[in-house]
């Protein structure tokens, strides 16, 4: 896996939010992920909940959140698979951004179990 802790997949929702956002601001994001991808920084990948986590990204006095969790049924290769993004307006993380993301990481689970 060259020098990545883990291969980052991110769904179509993550993309259409990075789509919605300035260039710079998404260049940033993309950065941190690549950033989080080679090192243990919890500034910008942290645990939020259970099996929830997300990707910190903090530009022009405005954070940004990509919600993700760890897929590690391939023993070769480790991915986080990033649900989808917010701008974080407040200190906590909303409830059901949280939620939001554990419904997708079910899902995604269950359709990959059916694929086998």
């Amino acid at each position: 896996m060259d020098e990545y802790k883990f291969r980052v997949e991110i769904l179509d929702e993550v993309k259409q939010f990075l789509d919605s956002i300035d260039e710079k601001s998404r260049e940033k994001i993309i950065y941190n992920i690549w950033k989080a991808q080679r090192t243990n920084d919890n500034e910008l990948f942290k645990k939020l909940q259970d099996e929830i986590w997300e990707f910190r990204t903090k530009y022009n006095k405005t954070y940004f959140r990509l919600f993700a969790f760890w897929d590690k049924s391939d023993k070769e290769d480790t991915i986080v698979v990033s649900t989808h993004g917010i701008i974080k307006k407040t200190d906590k993380t909303p409830k059901k951004e949280i939620e939001k993301a554990e419904r997708i990481r079910q899902q995604y689970f269950n359709e990959n179990n059916k694929r086998k």
